[in-house]
């Protein structure tokens, strides 16, 4: 028990001392020594080498060999976007999702593209019924099975869609679930045709779902938006409704993203 403790105030303190030499680096010093991060952190050089090292192989600083300076890595910019990418997006879409749930009372969700090789779950309005299809904000999804997923896929360029499916085997969730790579490729030519995309239980049986793709600058999809409910009470609603409603949505967040877009430009 005390040695756990001791590895966990150990690891706690790395922690501290690691987010203590990232906020050294500012604007009027954007690049510094290890003797001025030893002098602004006090943390001891044979630490404070073992953490540098650790943020340069990850990527998190960057190491310039000829004055032996370090200054903030690529990966903190990547991050940072990701941030700002997902604060407008949802800034953007929510009030026209809870509009949606309101309108036809089941679940609404939000959906973006993580890593170029899954999609992450970033926004979850629960529908009113009793019987719900449950999703979870920040789960982690393949990009070839199921409506939110698929409408992304489709919506990449060409070369990243063969990639994808050079790089990523098609796993196989339920009966639904498209696993023939040619098969897939003519879905989504028909899904990007038409700017909708269905499933019918290829990633959780019992589950139907309808997404069409958010863009976020012209001909550029991340984000896709879903309505989802079980099967079972599909039969309740008009299919081309619902597409009308959710492509509706759509536009207006992809509008406010553009005019957002072209206000950053500007």
């Amino acid at each position: 028990m005390v040695e756990k403790g001791m590895d966990k105030n150990y690891s706690m303190k790395t922690i501290h001392r690691t987010i203590k030499i990232i906020k050294s680096f500012s604007l009027a010093k954007p690049s510094l020594s290890m003797k001025e991060l030893n002098e602004m952190t006090d943390i001891s050089i044979p630490s404070l080498q073992r953490i540098l090292s650790t943020l340069v192989y990850e990527g998190f600083l960057q190491k310039n060999e000829k004055t032996k300076k370090y200054q903030l890595g690529m990966e903190l910019y990547f991050l940072g976007n990701l941030v700002q990418k997902n604060s407008n997006i949802l800034n953007a879409a929510m009030a026209v999702m809870e509009r949606i749930r309101e309108e036809i009372t089941e679940s609404v969700s939000l959906n973006t593209l993580f890593q170029n090789k899954s999609q992450k779950c970033i926004a979850f309005l629960k529908s009113y019924h009793e019987l719900v299809t449950d999703v979870h904000i920040g789960i982690v999804s393949p990009l070839h099975a199921g409506a939110s997923a698929k409408v992304i896929l489709a919506h990449l360029s060409d070369d990243e869609i063969r990639r994808y499916l050079e790089s990523y085997p098609l796993v196989k969730f339920s009966d639904s679930t498209i696993t023939e790579r040619d098969r897939l490729v003519n879905e989504l030519q028909e899904i990007r045709n038409n700017g909708y995309a269905i499933s019918y239980g290829e990633r959780v049986k019992g589950t139907f779902s309808v997404s069409v793709p958010i863009f976020s600058s012209v001909n550029h999809v991340e984000d896709s938006m879903s309505i989802t409910m079980p099967i079972a009470r599909f039969e309740e609603y008009d299919l081309d409704n619902l597409i009308s409603i959710l492509k509706a949505g759509s536009k207006e967040v992809s509008q406010k993203l553009l005019q957002r877009s072209e206000i950053l430009e500007y």
